[in-house]
C-alpha cells in the first residue's frame, strides 16, 4: 500500500506530519519533532509508531478509546518520555505496546484503566534504567492489570536485582527477556505460577551461580523448555555443584556446551558440563547462608544445653551453696569486727602504749 503524506489533518484522514495507510490500518509519524500526541488521529487505525519524538509524557487520554476502538499496535519506542499517567493507555483492543529505547520514571499502575487490560506484548528495552520506574512497573506487574500478558521484554536495563514477587500476577506469560543486565542472583525472584512460561532469556548478565532453590522452580515448570544462560559470570568453586548437576541432567538449556567458568583463575575458560568433584574438591555441595543459619541454631541449642545444666547444678547444690554463702557472711563480719576493734583502740589515748607494746 502506498504510504500517503498530508499536510493537514482531514476528517477520517491523516495528521499533519503523519503517514497513513488506510488499507494497511497504518498511521506512522516518525522523527517529526512531535512534542504530543496527535489529536485527530484517524478511527481506523490499528497499527500506530510514534517514534524518535520528543514527546516526554503520556497524560490520560492521550490515547482515546472511543476514537480508537481498533488499535491493537502502539509503538513509542525511541521517544523521551519520563511518566506515563493513569489511563493514558486505556484502549480496549490494544495487544501490543512497545516503549522501548525512552527514559521512563514514572509508570502508572492505572495506565491501563481502571479494569484488565487484554494486551499481550510489552518492550521495555532500555527504558527502565531509573530505579523508580522499575518499582512502578512492578506495582503494575503485581496489581494484575496484564492478565494475558504472554510477552514481556526487560533486556538492556542494567538490572542489578528484580523486586521480590514481580512475575505473580502473569498466569499467561510465556516469554520473558531478561538478557544483556546486570543481574547478580534470582534468591529473590519467584517463577511460581508461571505454567505457561516457555522461554527464559538470562544471558548476558553478572550471574556467578543459581541455587537449589532456583533450579527447583525451573524444573517444576511444565511448559520451559528454553533457557538461555550464556556470556554470565559462572564462579566455579563448591557453590557451582548443584548447576552443574542440574545441567548434566537437564534439556532445557539451550547453548549449555557454551557455558564456561569465569573464575576463579585455576578454572578459567573451563566447560562446566566438563566439571567433576575432583576439580573443585569439595566432599558435599554448600549453600552458606543456609550452613550459617544452621550453624546459628546448633550454637543456640548449644548455649540453651549448658545453661540448663548450670541452673540444674546449682539447685542440686542450693543448699551447700546456701552454707557456704553464709560462711563467706560470718568470715566477712569477723574480719570487718576486728578492724573496728584496732580502729577503736588507735582512737582511745590511754590504750596508745597498750596497743604499742602488745599485739591485742
Amino acid at each position: 500500500p502506498v504510504l500517503l503524506g498530508c499536510g493537514s489533518a482531514q476528517p477520517g484522514g491523516c495528521p499533519a506530519l503523519c503517514e497513513c495507510s488506510e488499507p494497511a490500518k497504518t498511521v506512522k509519524c516518525v522523527n517529526r519533532n512531535l512534542t504530543v500526541v496527535p489529536p485527530d488521529l484517524p478511527p481506523y487505525v490499528r497499527s500506530l509508531f510514534i517514534t524518535s519524538n520528543p514527546l516526554t509524557d503520556l497524560p490520560a487520554g492521550a490515547f482515546p478509546a472511543q476514537r480508537l476502538p481498533d488499535l491493537a499496535s502502539l509503538n513509542l519506542s525511541g521517544n523521551h518520555l519520563r511518566t506515563v499517567e493513569a489511563g493514558a493507555l486505556a484502549l480496549p483492543a490494544l495487544r501490543q505496546l512497545d516503549l522501548s529505547g525512552n527514559a521512563l520514571v514514572s509508570f502508572s499502575p492505572q495506565a491501563f484503566g481502571e479494569g484488565g487490560s487484554a494486551l499481550e506484548e510489552l518492550a521495555l528495552r532500555g527504558a527502565l534504567r531509573d530505579q523508580g520506574a522499575l518499582l512502578s512497573l512492578a506495582a503494575l506487574l503485581q496489581s494484575g492489570a496484564l492478565p494475558n500478558l504472554s510477552r514481556l521484554e526487560l533486556a538492556d536495563n542494567g538490572l542489578l536485582l528484580l523486586p521480590a514477587g514481580m512475575f505473580a500476577a502473569l498466569p499467561a506469560l510465556r516469554q520473558l527477556d531478561l538478557s544483556n543486565n546486570s543481574l547478580v542472583g534470582l534468591r529473590n525472584v519467584s517463577f511460581q505460577g508461571l505454567d505457561q512460561l516457555q522461554s527464559l532469556n538470562l544471558s548476558d548478565n553478572s550471574l556467578g551461580v543459581l541455587w537449589n532453590s532456583t533450579l527447583a522452580q525451573f524444573r517444576s515448570l511444565p511448559a520451559l523448555r528454553h533457557i538461555v544462560l550464556g556470556h554470565n559470570t559462572w564462579v566455579c568453586d563448591c557453590a557451582i555443584e548443584d548447576l552443574v548437576a542440574w545441567l548434566k541432567e537437564s534439556d532445557q538449556v539451550e547453548g549449555k556446551e557454551a557455558l564456561t567458568c569465569a573464575s576463579p583463575d585455576k578454572m578459567l575458560g573451563k566447560a562446566l558440563l566438563r566439571i567433576n568433584g575432583s576439580d573443585l574438591n569439595c566432599s558435599v555441595p554448600i549453600d552458606m547462608p543456609s550452613q550459617l543459619q544452621t550453624s546459628y541454631v546448633f550454637l543456640g541449642i548449644v548455649l540453651a544445653l549448658i545453661g540448663a545444666i548450670f541452673l540444674l547444678v546449682l539447685y542440686l547444690n542450693r543448699k551447700g551453696i546456701k552454707k557456704w554463702m553464709h560462711n563467706i557472711r560470718d568470715a566477712c563480719r569477723d574480719h570487718m569486727e576486728g578492724y573496728h576493734y584496732r580502729y577503736e583502740i588507735n582512737a582511745d589515748p590511754r590504750l596508745t602504749n597498750l596497743s604499742s607494746n602488745s599485739d591485742v
